[in-house]
């Protein structure tokens, strides 16, 4: 038995807010760490979305399992990444995204 006592479709409104605010940082900043911190916050409104979404499905395990599966990926997404802006920052002093117009060479 399961009682709703908040709607649905407000925890929808919730996870599209909270990925327009990532993909926003994402698109505008040009701080390495600031956009990674963007993409970790777009995945986790694609977390609230796969929950919300396995309330409507009579087996609702598989959205709790994706969203942990959703979870594993993005932890080792951000431990790459930010090995990644570590050893930029080694090499050229900077994680501004602007700055970074070497590695196109």
């Amino acid at each position: 038995m399961s009682i709703n006592l908040v709607d649905p479709s407000l925890f929808l409104l919730v996870g599209a807010a909270l990925f327009s605010i990532g993909l926003a940082i994402v698109l505008l900043k040009r701080h390495a760490i600031v956009v990674l911190m963007g993409i970790e916050l777009m995945l986790n409104a694609v977390n609230v979305n796969l929950v919300t979404f396995s309330q409507y499905d009579p087996d609702r395990l598989q959205g709790q399992m994706m969203t942990l599966f959703v979870l594993v990926v993005a932890a080792a997404e951000a431990v790459v990444a930010m090995a990644i802006v570590l050893q930029v920052y080694r090499h050229f002093r900077t994680v501004q995204l602007d700055e970074l117009t070497e590695l196109k060479q």
